[in-house]
């Protein structure tokens, strides 16, 4: 995604973060160093694009190699990146998808937990995600499996079954490359 539109999905997290506090500001890679490339957002609609990379980004600040932000510290780390969370999540509410918000908060909860549990899955929980955001399908039972079971198998199905098996490879292979 190099586009005009992708190119302010990524000024705009930019501007908001350095309008919301300089310690935002500060914490943003030089213009040169950022790298503006998406990761899951290729799998969903266009309207949940900006929200979808907002929280993304929080994740990565959190538990990878974060794309436009390098924080110093480990607390400015988990502030910023529970902003980058809540800041998508009200990106996404001024969509109108009560739904969304509620599996996008699922998201950042169950890979938060994976996480922790140092357990594998996330990559195919982002991919469900962002392909399902806005569809009436539910992720519940497939979330469940992971949750449950440690069992990503069902929502990597899912994911390829609505985004197709090609995208959620990209979008995989681009996701593990950043995680530590």
């Amino acid at each position: 995604m190099t586009s005009t539109a992708s190119l302010e999905l990524w000024d705009t997290i930019a501007r908001d973060a350095i309008a919301e506090s300089s310690i935002w500001g500060d914490a943003l890679r030089p213009d040169a160093e950022r790298e503006r490339e998406p990761v899951f957002s290729p799998l969903t609609e266009e309207r949940f694009a900006l929200g979808l990379e907002t929280i993304y980004e929080g994740y990565l600040v959190h538990y990878g190699v974060a794309r436009l932000f390098a924080p110093g510290d480990p607390d400015t780390a988990l502030l910023l990146g529970d902003y980058l969370y809540a800041h998508g999540l009200v990106r996404i509410a001024a969509c109108g998808d009560v739904e969304a918000v509620a599996d996008l908060s699922e998201l950042i909860s169950l890979s938060s937990q994976l996480r922790a549990e140092e357990a594998e899955g996330d990559g195919p929980l982002w991919a469900a995600t962002a392909a399902l955001l806005g569809c009436s399908e539910r992720l519940d039972g497939p979330r469940a499996a992971l949750r449950l079971r440690n069992d990503a198998a069902p929502l990597d199905a899912a994911a390829r079954a609505v985004g197709g098996a090609e995208a959620v490879e990209r979008c995989l292979a681009a996701h593990s490359g950043r995680l530590r």
